[in-house]
């Protein structure tokens, strides 16, 4: 009888040893094992928000606004609905708002405390620059600062090659994370949003606004990061001070406004994203507490002004659900 006793309970431990092991992948472990390139299989949050396009071609409020943007979208950042749309679906290249991505799968995939070498490439990529000297290490924390207020595209490349050894599986992973998000226009090219001769990169309003919003919202250093409108890195044995200032349109001047990234190239025209919240000038008693607020996401794509547009979304977007934001700075 005792041996009897003995082999159920042998048995039972081994077969909760086995049901334990299968089961990880459902609670949360990390793999030991790298993906590729050294990449830690993060478990992913799902995305389950999406601007409520009715249609690919679905305008909304068009006649409302008078915009020289090819492309614009006012978005409800909580419940998804559509308040403004002028070619919402339409295919376009974004410029630097494909940063966002950059810092997207770089937060989902390293720590904030890694450390990158500056390749001579990041070096030397051109254009924006936080000021990146071959040699250098840098943390992805240092990097980001340096990808979202200053666009640098010495971040950018240097994040890119950081977290998967070469740009080019990076870009592989960007396209891939856009595809988990269940967007299907959108193609990135690289980690930057440079134009690069006979290679189209493009994206849409509504694919950027969900893009911003699943960074935005499951990733807090993102939001730091993206708020910030002044920061000094200090000078230690890997690198040089980086004095950096953020370059994003109306962070300072339209109250609310928290982020999150403009973008230029000649192709692309002026591109900017951005999120803001506020709330009613007068709070109604018959409200309860916490639905007098609105956030907002905001796109405008190939803008020949994208602040004062944005301004005009923006405003548009508040007085929709009837918030009047007072904007001194910009009145002038």
């Amino acid at each position: 009888m005792g041996k009897l006793l003995a082999v159920l309970l042998l048995s039972a431990v081994a077969f909760l040893g086995v049901y334990v092991v299968a089961g990880q992948k459902d609670i949360g472990l990390y793999s030991p094992i790298p993906k590729i390139f050294g990449i830690s299989s993060k478990q992913e949050v799902a995305n389950g928000w999406f601007p409520k396009v009715s249609s690919v071609s679905a305008d909304k409020n068009l006649d409302d606004l008078n915009l020289s943007a090819k492309s614009a979208l006012v978005v409800n950042y909580d419940s998804g609905e559509v308040v403004y749309a002028k070619n919402a679906k339409e295919k376009l290249p974004v410029a630097s708002t494909v940063k966002i991505m950059t810092a997207l799968v770089a937060l989902g995939n390293k720590g904030l405390d890694d450390t990158f070498t500056v390749s001579a490439k990041a070096a030397h990529i051109g254009e924006d620059s936080m000021g990146l000297s071959e040699g250098e290490k840098v943390t992805l924390k240092e990097l980001l600062y340096g990808l979202m207020l200053v666009s640098g595209n010495d971040a950018a490349i240097t994040i890119a090659e950081g977290v998967a050894q070469n740009e080019l599986a990076f870009v592989d992973l960007m396209n891939k994370k856009a595809r988990s998000l269940g967007l299907s226009d959108t193609e990135f090219i690289n980690a930057s949003g440079l134009d690069e001769d006979g290679k189209v990169q493009y994206s849409t309003a509504y694919d950027m606004a969900t893009i911003a919003r699943y960074a935005w919202e499951n990733f807090a250093p993102f939001r730091q990061v993206a708020q910030t409108e002044h920061i000094v890195i200090g000078a230690n044995a890997n690198h040089k001070e980086f004095d950096l200032y953020n370059d994003t349109n109306l962070l300072t001047t339209y109250p609310g406004v928290k982020g999150i990234k403009p973008g230029f190239t000649w192709e692309a025209g002026l591109c900017l994203v951005t999120y803001a919240e506020n709330k009613q000038s007068l709070r109604s008693s018959a409200l309860p507490a916490g639905l007098d607020g609105k956030k907002l996401l905001a796109v405008v794509l190939g803008s020949d002004n994208r602040r004062g547009e944005m301004k005009e979304l923006l405003d548009y977007g508040f007085s929709y659900y009837g918030i009047k934001v007072s904007h001194p700075a910009l009145d002038l």
